[in-house]
This record gives C-alpha cells, sequence and structure tokens, in this order.
C-alpha cells in the first residue's frame, strides 16, 4: 500500500487502511444520519460484488458526518454472508467495511467525505472507485457493474449516471446546468452533478493533488467540480443508464442553497478553466450504455403561478441589484415581461442564455458580493421554470427532449457573447 502524508485521516483510519492493503475496487459512501437506508444499499453494494465482481479485492469507505442514529455501525456490522444465500455466489476476496467519523456541522460538507474517500483510494491503490448517495432508497446491485465496467473494460476515467426522470423533475439540471455546461465545456453530459458515479483510481488522484478544497462557495458541490475538471482535464469520459432516479421533494426555500451548491461551482469554475472551455466551438455526444435520458409523464403536482409571482416580484424589488449585473436591454426586457399575465408570459430560451450568461461574467468581475448575484438569480429561475412548465404541461416525451435541446443549442449559438463581455 502506498503511504502518504494525510493529516486530516485520523491514525485510527489510517490503521484500518494499512490492515485492508491494497485494493482494485473502492466503494465510497458518504453519510450523515442515513439509518433509514444504509443497510439496503449497502446489500445492494455486497450483492453488485459478489454477481459482477467476485475476483476482484474490494472495500467499502463510509466517511460520516457525525450520525447520531447509529449509521456507521450499520454499514460496517452488515455481513456479505447474509447477501450470499439470496445470490447464489461467493466472492474469492473478502469484502472490508471502514467507517470513519469527521467533524460536521453542515449538510453541505460533502467535499469533507469525498476527500476523505479520494485519499483512502490512493493510499489503497484503487484502480476503479465508485461514490453511491445514501439517500437514493432504489439503489440496484447493477449500478455498481453500470458505474465500474467502462474503467475496467474500458479504460474510461469518470463514468456519469443518466437517469429515467419525469418531465418537472431535474429542472436546475435541464434548464441550466446541462446547457451552459455543453455549450462551455463542449461535451453533452446529461448530468455533470450527480451523487452517484464512477471514476479511475488516476483521476481520483490527479483531482486530490488539485487540492481545491478551501476554494470556491461555501457548500460547493464537490461532484459537479469532480466532473468539470475531469472536462477540462480532458479525460476520456462516458455515461450510463441506471434508471429511475428517486424523486426528492425540495420546498421552494430551498433553491436559493441548490443555486449556491450547482451554479455557484460552476461559475467559480470558469475563470480557471477559461483556456479550456474558451476555445470550445461546439459539443459532442458523450458515449452511453443504454439511454442517455428516459422521460415519465404521470402527473406531478406543481404550483406554476407561485413561480411567476415570485419572478416578476423578484424583477421590482431587487432592480436596483440588476442594475449591477445586467445589460440594460436584459433588464428592460424582463421588466416587460414581469408584467404580462399568465396567458401571455414567456421568459424565451434566447434571453434566458443571455441572462446566465450576464450572471457569469458579474460573477467572475465581482462587481458585487458574489453570494448575493446568486440570491438574484433565485427569481429569475423561477421565470424559466414557469415558462418551461407551461410550454411542456401537455408535452411528449419527444417535445420535451426537443425543447431541452433547443435550449442548449440557443447556448451554444450565444456563446460568443459570453466571451465577449467575459473581460
Amino acid at each position: 500500500m502506498k503511504l502518504a502524508e494525510e493529516s486530516f485521516l485520523t491514525n485510527d483510519f489510517l490503521r484500518q487502511l494499512m490492515n485492508v492493503g491494497e485494493v482494485d475496487i473502492l466503494v465510497g459512501l458518504p453519510t450523515h444520519n442515513n439509518a433509514k437506508t444504509v443497510g439496503s444499499i449497502v446489500h445492494a453494494i455486497q450483492s453488485g460484488i459478489l454477481r459482477e465482481f467476485p475476483r476482484q479485492r474490494a472495500v467499502i469507505i463510509n466517511a460520516d458526518g457525525g450520525s447520531r442514529d447509529g449509521t456507521p455501525e450499520l454499514v460496517t456490522g452488515v455481513s456479505i454472508d447474509d447477501v450470499r444465500p439470496a445470490s447464489n455466489l461467493r466472492t474469492l476476496r473478502t469484502l472490508h467495511s471502514i467507517s470513519t467519523k469527521y467533524a460536521s456541522s453542515s449538510p453541505l460538507s460533502s467535499g469533507v467525505a469525498f476527500r476523505t474517500i479520494l485519499a483512502a483510494a490512493e493510499l489503497l491503490r484503487a484502480k476503479a472507485c465508485v461514490v453511491l448517495s445514501p439517500e437514493s432508497e432504489n439503489i440496484e446491485p447493477e449500478w455498481l457493474s453500470k458505474l465500474l465496467r467502462p474503467i475496467f473494460d474500458d479504460g474510461v476515467d469518470l463514468v456519469t449516471p443518466t437517469y429515467r426522470r419525469h418531465k418537472f423533475e431535474g429542472l436546475l439540471i435541464t434548464n441550466l446546468l446541462y446547457p451552459m455546461t455543453r455549450a462551455l465545456y463542449g461535451l453533452r453530459i446529461r448530468e455533470a452533478y450527480s451523487p452517484e458515479f464512477g471514476f479511475s483510481g488516476r483521476l481520483g488522484s490527479q483531482f486530490l493533488a488539485k487540492n481545491v478544497w478551501n476554494d470556491g462557495p461555501e457548500g460547493a458541490s464537490i461532484e459537479l467540480r469532480f466532473t468539470l475538471a475531469a472536462i477540462a482535464g480532458r479525460c476520456r469520459i462516458s455515461q450510463s443508464f441506471l434508471g429511475e432516479k428517486n424523486h426528492v421533494e425540495r420546498r421552494a426555500a430551498d433553491l436559493v442553497p441548490a443555486l449556491r451548491q450547482t451554479v455557484g461551482t460552476l461559475f467559480s469554475a470558469l475563470e480557471p478553466d477559461f483556456p479550456m472551455w474558451s476555445t470550445v466551438a461546439d459539443s459532442q455526444v458523450v458515449p452511453t450504455a443504454g439511454a442517455d435520458h428516459e422521460v415519465l409523464l404521470d402527473a406531478l403536482r406543481i404550483n406554476r403561478k407561485r413561480s411567476r409571482e415570485m419572478f416578476s416580484t423578484g424583477v421590482a424589488e431587487l432592480e436596483s441589484v440588476f442594475q449591477s449585473i445586467l445589460s440594460p436591454s436584459t433588464l428592460a426586457e424582463l421588466q416587460r415581461i414581469a408584467r404580462l399575465g399568465e396567458a401571455g408570459f414567456r421568459y424565451p430560451p434566447e434571453l434566458w442564455a443571455r441572462t446566465v450568461y450576464e450572471f457569469a461574467a458579474t460573477y467572475q468581475k465581482s462587481v458585487i458580493s458574489r453570494d448575493h448575484i446568486i440570491q438574484a438569480l433565485a427569481p429569475l429561475f423561477r421565470g424559466r421554470v414557469f415558462t418551461f412548465l407551461m410550454e411542456n404541461r401537455n408535452a411528449s416525451a419527444d417535445d420535451v427532449e426537443n425543447n431541452i435541446e433547443s435550449l442548449c443549442l440557443e447556448f451554444e449559438r450565444l456563446k460568443p457573447y459570453l466571451l465577449q463581455i467575459w473581460k
């Protein structure tokens, strides 16, 4: 096992790693009070290893943020012997399971957990790694193979998931993250921000060496930064279809923290990555095992009226802030549509792409507080969401995808505008 100075790891954790020795597969499981779901997830992990990787040396690394519900004990206490009778399979190797705690006062400390997982992977010389979310109740054993096989068999460095989602789920991804990352970084990665992904030990070590842990906005999404670093580093990337993604209810008040984690992270990456994305002219398809998306059309109750009202109120109350962020023509157009009734309201793709790009350029220049910039984007995003909901309320799966594609193409078409206002 490779020895390295990792001062943020406890001595007890380092001793446990040394007892494990080198491994082929590392499964990272960041947790924080996930006792309700973690047992079934560990069973799924063990079943996946028994079925697909019986000859590989494997370890589960649980990085726990101070759970008080017995989560770590559930992770380390689940025996692989409980899984063997159901699978009728046996592994030729010992499956180790290790848990370590780190001080956490915030559920946004995913960076600490991921750093712990990466350090363990480097010390154990893991060839392939996978990170799974403890909040996903529908993790299947097949997910391990889908996220790890491309790394073992094809030399891929990063495997991101694709999912089956309701057409109105993941609106921050479909209306902002996917169009913008695709336009700027040049790869059509549907889920650049996901808590489930696979990566090579080589990529993990490269990212760990960058020492980015104190950079970026508070609560930054380390998963998104990891994906962007892989793209900027010209690593081999592929996608694997995992099936249905559990829908997690979000209150309207959760939007600003979500924007900080995702859009704030993306905006922060644009300046150091400028030499790379500024030269990208178009977008390329990413190799994908299975579907690159699937859309569910069943009924889903969403308060559209509230989104439009919050947009109109925000445009009026934040006028002085928007004057520091937006061009006069963009602000004037937003003020015009804010006065429209529900029937005539529309926040078109061209105006939305121009809005986001002006926010990104202002964020880079730090004209006002960066956190205030992210907060100011929230009511405008709600206006865009209202338009997306209205345009797609009776749409087929193909219609929804065509509308998302049109938005992506608008972000690509207007990329020269971002370059023009960047500096």
